[in-house]
């Protein structure tokens, strides 16, 4: 079983890299391969909405490395997306990023474990944690649980080693996910079958 782990962040070495290394560390001691991938310094450009992903099952969009990140990420058995707090919401990058390889990459994540983390200097980690867990709700993603909302603080990864609840979250999140990946594996229960979604439009 592997976990693919998302870095939003610019910094590669930074806040939520350290919150990243503690999940990772939480699901290697549960014997669940990880791969962490750091996005954040990379040219995503943002969603067109042209369509064009229609059964094609990518993003038609293809001078960056999104598509090779996003097909991971659907042959992965969980996701965690780690970003920093920007004015009380995820980064651009990131948000470029998870509209284009969620859009395109329709009905690819159904009943994954998922898990997302912000960091923070000081507040709006949880509007920044909706934006993450509202990507996941809609593909129909089991949300890990954890025993607080999850969020780290600090300015570094040392002043984050120092967040004493923030740390056992991120613990807590991969052992809580490695559990439920063991159930998936052990239920062998088939998914529900998809539908066929309603569109309403409000005019």
């Amino acid at each position: 079983m592997k976990t693919v782990l998302i870095n939003g962040s610019p910094h590669e070495s930074g806040t939520t890299a350290y919150a990243l290394s503690v999940i990772a560390n939480a699901l290697s001691a549960e014997n669940i391969e990880v791969e962490t991938i750091h996005i954040g310094n990379m040219k995503i450009q943002g969603c067109q909405g042209c369509g064009g992903c229609y059964g094609v099952g990518e993003c038609v969009i293809n001078d960056d490395e999104l598509n090779d990140i996003a097909k991971k990420m659907q042959e992965a058995d969980g996701i965690v997306i780690g970003s920093p707090v920007y004015y009380a919401g995820i980064n651009g990058t990131l948000k470029s990023f998870l509209d284009r390889a969620f859009y395109s990459g329709t009905g690819k994540y159904r009943f994954k474990p998922a898990a997302g983390v912000v960091a923070m200097r000081r507040a709006g980690g949880t509007a920044a944690l909706q934006t993450i867990n509202q990507y996941f709700e809609l593909a129909e993603m089991l949300i890990t649980p954890t025993i607080y909302w999850s969020g780290i603080h600090g300015l570094n990864g040392e002043q984050a080693a120092l967040d004493g609840e923030g740390v056992q979250m991120m613990e807590v999140i991969g052992k809580n996910m490695a559990y439920l990946l063991r159930i998936k594996a052990a239920s062998g229960l088939p998914e529900p079958p998809a539908v066929t979604k309603v569109r309403t439009n409000f005019i």
